[in-house]
C-alpha cells in the first residue's frame, strides 16, 4: 500500500476455537533519520459486524493516544511499533487479555498437519498448549528487523495471533494507524502487507463457512423452478409470449450463477483461493443474470408484448439508464470482491456500488408506475373499464412486489450484516436469495399464461367484451321500457272505458 490515510481497514475475519491470523509487514519504508509521527496495528474484536464505534468517532484523532479504556465492544490489541527499539509496544485493552500473540504462526506450539491442505493448521489437544498467564497477550514479544539502502530503512516484522479457547472467539478486525506529527513532514505508508487467516479444516470466515451448501441448495431450487416454468410453456394451452421465454432464460442463468458461485466458495474453503476458471464463469453469468433481471422487470412494467407490441420513446430512455447502470453496478461488485479489503479503491468501489444499485432499483419504478398512471386514466376514459381494473391492480401488486423485493434485499440484508453475531453472518446472504426466489415464483405466477389472466388479455378480446357490455345495457334498457308499458296496458283501457 502506499497512502496517507490516518487508518486503513487491512481485514475482517470470524474465528473459531483453533483459527489462526498471521500478518507479515514486508519492506516497511521510511527516510533514514528521526521517525515522524507513530506507525502501529490495532487487532479489535467484536461480536458482530457493525461500524467500530471508536474509529468513527475519533477517526481524525491518534488512537494510541488518550485511548479510553472503559469501552463496550470486547477488547483491543494495540502494536506500536518502536522503530528505536526494534520492536511491537504491545498493550491489550477490554476482555482481551489472555490472546495468544507470537512473531510468526511458525511458533505457534500445533502440529502442522491437515489431510487436505498443507498449509492448514489443526487444531491441537488440550495439553498441547501450556497454560499461561491472564497478561499473555501484553507479554509476547514481537520484533523489528531493520535493513537501510540508498537513504531509506526498510523495515520488516510479522505477528500471529491464535485463539485457543472459545472465550477467544469473535469477529476481528486488523487495522493500521498511522498518526503524524504536528512538526514533522506527512509521509505516505509504503508497505506490503501479507495476511493468512484461516479456521479449523476452512480457511472461510466463520459467518462464511455455510455459504457453499447454500449456494448449492438455492442453485437447485432455482433450477427445480426453471425446468417447472419450461414444462408450462411447453404444455399450455394459451398463448405464450417472449416474455415468458425471456424470464424462463432468468431463472436459468440465476440457477447456473448460483452454482458457480457455491463451486467457487468450495474451493476458497478448502484450498484458500478461488480457482480462476469458477471464478471467471461466475463472474460472466452474474453479469448476465443482473442484465436480463431488470430488463425482465422493466419490460414486465412497461406491459411490452402484452398490453403494447412497441416500446415508447420514454421506455427506450429507460432502457438507455437501466443496462448500463446494471452493467457498472455489477463490474463495481466484482471488483470489490476481487480487491483487498484495505484499498483505497475498494471503499471508493463500494460507494459507487451502492449509489449506482439504488439508481437502478429506482430507474425501474418509472414503466411501472407510468402503466399504472395509464390504466387508471383509461379505466375512466374508454368503454373497457372492467378490464383495465383488473389490469390495474394486477400492475399495483407488481409494484408492491418490486418495493418489497428492493427493501428485503437491499435494506434489510444491510441491517441483519450488522447485527447478527458473527458465525451467523450467512443469514444475510441466505435471506438475500430466498426474496430472490419468492419474488420470482410470484411474478411467474403473476404473469403466467392463462385465459384469466388480465395482462395476457389480447385487445381484440377487450374489445368484444367493451362491446357486449355496451349490447346487454342497450337491451336491458330496452326489456325495461317494454316491460314497464305492458304493466301500464290495462290501466290505460280502464281509464279509456
Amino acid at each position: 500500500m502506499d497512502d496517507e490515510r490516518h487508518y486503513v481497514d487491512l481485514t475482517t475475519f470470524g474465528f473459531y476455537q483453533g483459527g489462526i491470523l498471521d500478518v507479515h509487514v514486508i519492506n516497511f519504508v521510511l527516510p533514514s533519520g528521526p521517525v515522524y509521527g507513530e506507525y502501529g496495528f490495532t487487532l479489535d474484536r467484536t461480536l458482530n459486524d457493525a461500524i467500530n464505534p471508536y474509529l468513527e468517532s475519533h477517526s481524525d484523532t491518534c488512537i494510541f493516544k488518550g485511548f479510553e479504556k472503559n469501552r463496550t465492544h470486547h477488547g483491543t490489541v494495540f502494536l506500536r511499533m518502536d522503530f528505536k527499539n526494534l520492536r511491537m509496544n504491545i498493550t491489550c485493552e477490554g476482555e482481551i487479555l489472555a490472546l495468544h500473540l507470537y512473531q510468526n504462526k511458525s511458533m505457534i506450539p500445533i502440529e502442522n498437519e491437515h489431510p487436505n491442505s498443507s498449509q492448514m493448521l489443526t487444531t491441537p489437544d488440550n495439553e498441547k498448549i501450556k497454560d499461561v498467564p491472564k497478561n499473555q497477550c501484553s507479554n509476547a514479544e514481537i520484533q523489528i528487523t531493520k535493513e537501510t539502502r540508498n537513504g531509506f530503512d526498510f523495515y520488516n516484522t510479522s505477528f500471529a495471533m491464535y485463539v485457543a479457547s472459545t472465550h477467544e472467539e469473535g469477529l476481528y478486525n486488523v487495522y493500521f494507524h498511522y498518526c503524524p506529527q504536528n512538526t514533522g513532514p506527512v509521509i505516505p505508508t509504503n508497505a506490503v502487507i501479507e495476511i493468512f487467516e484461516t479456521n479449523k479444516y476452512s480457511f472461510l470466515s466463520a459467518g462464511e463457512m455455510p455459504l457453499p451448501a447454500i449456494y448449492s441448495m438455492m442453485s437447485l431450487m432455482f433450477f427445480m423452478s426453471a425446468f417447472l416454468w419450461t414444462t408450462l410453456l411447453k404444455i399450455s394451452i394459451h398463448k405464450v409470449y417472449k416474455i415468458h421465454y425471456i424470464m424462463c432464460v432468468l431463472v436459468y442463468l440465476k440457477a447456473i450463477s448460483l452454482a458457480f458461485h457455491g463451486i467457487n466458495y468450495h474451493f476458497i474453503q478448502t484450498k484458500g483461493e478461488h480457482v480462476t476458471a469458477w471464478a471467471i464463469l461466475y463472474y460472466i453469468t452474474h453479469l448476465l443474470k443482473g442484465a436480463v433481471l431488470f430488463v425482465t422487470i422493466v419490460l414486465v412494467g412497461t406491459g411490452w408484448n402484452f398490453i403494447k407490441h412497441i416500446l415508447a420513446d420514454r421506455d427506450k430512455k429507460i432502457f438507455m439508464i437501466v443496462i448500463p447502470l446494471q452493467v457498472v453496478s455489477n463490474v463495481a461488485e466484482i471488483i470489490i470482491a476481487e480487491s483487498e479489503e484495505g484499498a483505497v479503491e475498494h471503499n471508493a468501489w463500494r460507494i459507487l456500488f451502492i449509489l449506482v444499485d439504488m439508481l437502478c432499483c429506482g430507474a425501474i419504478m418509472f414503466p411501472v408506475v407510468w402503466s399504472i398512471h395509464h390504466l387508471e386514466d383509461s379505466s375512466t376514459t374508454d368503454g373497457k373499464a372492467a378490464v383495465n381494473l383488473r389490469k390495474l391492480k394486477l400492475f399495483r401488486h407488481f409494484y408492491i412486489m418490486i418495493l418489497c423485493y428492493i427493501y428485503f434485499t437491499r435494506f434489510i440484508v444491510t441491517i441483519l450484516e450488522n447485527t447478527v453475531p458473527f458465525q451467523l453472518t450467512w443469514v444475510d446472504e441466505m435471506f438475500r436469495e430466498m426474496a430472490t426466489f419468492v419474488f420470482f415464483v410470484t411474478t411467474g405466477y403473476k404473469f403466467r399464461p392463462a385465459a384469466a389472466n388480465p395482462y395476457f388479455t389480447p385487445a381484440q378480446l377487450e374489445d368484444d367484451e367493451a362491446q357486449v357490455l355496451s349490447e346487454i345495457g342497450v337491451l336491458e334498457g330496452l326489456t325495461n321500457r317494454e316491460k314497464r308499458r305492458e304493466d301500464m296496458q290495462p290501466l290505460l283501457l280502464d281509464n279509456s272505458d
